[in-house]
C-alpha cells in the first residue's frame, strides 16, 4: 500500500507539473544547466537543473542529482529528483526551495542492501538555495534534510537520516575570475543503532574561473577539517564545474 501511495504522488505531480509547464510554454523562458562535482566522501556526482521562468518573479525548477556515479553506487545507486519554484527576489538575488526524492537504500535500508536493493522512495528530501550574483559579490548557501520516506531498515539495523548544508561567499575580481571561501558540514542526525555523527565539517578558500560567454565556470576548494567522527581529521577539497544555456 505504501508504495503504491508513493507511486501515485510522483504520477500526480508529473502530471500537475506537465500541465503547468504546457500551459505556459508559450510564455516561459527555459533554461538547462549541466555541473559535475567531485571530493573525497561522495566521488564524482553529475547533477542537471532546468528552469521554466514564468514571470520577472517566479520560475519552475527541477533538478536531478546522479550520486552513483561515486561512492553512491553501493547505496542502491543513489539517485536523486525533485522540483520547486525559483524566487526572484533582487536583481541578482533569489531563492530556490526544492522537494526531492531519493531512490536507492541509503536512507529507508540504512545502506545494507549494497547495490542491487535500490527501492523507489527511498527518502524525501526538502532542500533550498540562496544565491546572490552581484557585479562584485557572488554567495550560495544550501541546506537539505535527508528524510527516510519507509522503514526497511534489517533486523538490528536503522533507517537513517542526514542534514548537509554549505555556504560560500566571494569576490570577483573580474568577469572571469573570483576568490572566496567555502564551509561545509554533513551530519548524521539519525541512527538508532550508531547514533548521531558529523562525517565532515571542513572551511577553506576557493577560486573559480569562468567563461561569462559560454555560462561556464570551473571551481576549486580546499580546507582543514574542523570535524570527523569517522576517522581522525584530516584536509578537505572539492573541485566544481558547469555550465548553463
Amino acid at each position: 500500500m505504501k508504495k503504491n501511495n508513493f507511486l501515485r504522488s510522483i504520477l500526480s505531480i508529473t502530471a500537475l507539473t506537465a500541465c503547468v509547464l504546457t500551459t505556459n510554454a508559450q510564455d516561459n523562458s527555459a533554461t538547462f544547466s549541466l555541473s559535475l562535482t567531485s571530493d573525497q566522501f561522495f566521488g564524482v556526482a553529475p547533477s542537471a537543473g532546468v528552469e521554466y521562468k514564468l514571470s520577472d518573479k517566479i520560475g519552475l525548477s527541477a533538478y536531478g542529482i546522479f550520486w552513483g556515479a561515486g561512492t553512491a553506487a553501493a547505496w542502491g545507486n543513489w539517485t536523486e529528483f525533485g522540483g520547486g519554484v525559483n524566487l526572484y527576489l533582487a536583481d541578482g538575488i533569489t531563492l530556490n526551495p526544492n522537494i526531492g526524492f531519493t531512490f536507492g537504500d541509503l536512507l529507508s535500508k540504512g545502506a545494507s542492501s549494497g547495490q542491487l536493493g535500490g527501492i523507489a522512495g527511498d527518502g524525501i528530501v526538502p532542500n533550498l538555495f540562496f544565491n546572490v550574483d552581484k557585479p562584485k559579490f557572488e554567495s550560495e548557501i544550501y541546506a537539505g534534510y535527508y528524510a527516510p520516506l519507509r522503514d526497511e531498515a534489517p533486523v538490528g539495523g536503522s533507517t537513517l537520516a542526514y542534514l548537509h548544508y554549505w555556504a560560500n561567499a566571494g569576490y570577483k575580481v573580474s568577469p572571469n575570475f573570483s576568490v572566496g571561501g567555502h564551509f561545509e558540514h554533513l551530519r548524521r542526525t539519525k541512527d538508532d543503532v550508531n547514533g548521531v555523527a558529523d562525517y565532515y565539517q571542513w572551511l577553506g578558500p576557493y577560486i573559480q574561473l569562468n567563461v561569462p560567454r559560454v555560462a561556464s565556470f570551473i571551481r576549486f576548494s580546499a580546507g582543514p577539517e574542523l570535524k570527523n567522527d569517522l576517522q581522525p581529521k584530516d584536509s578537505f577539497y572539492k573541485l566544481s564545474t558547469g555550465f548553463t544555456f
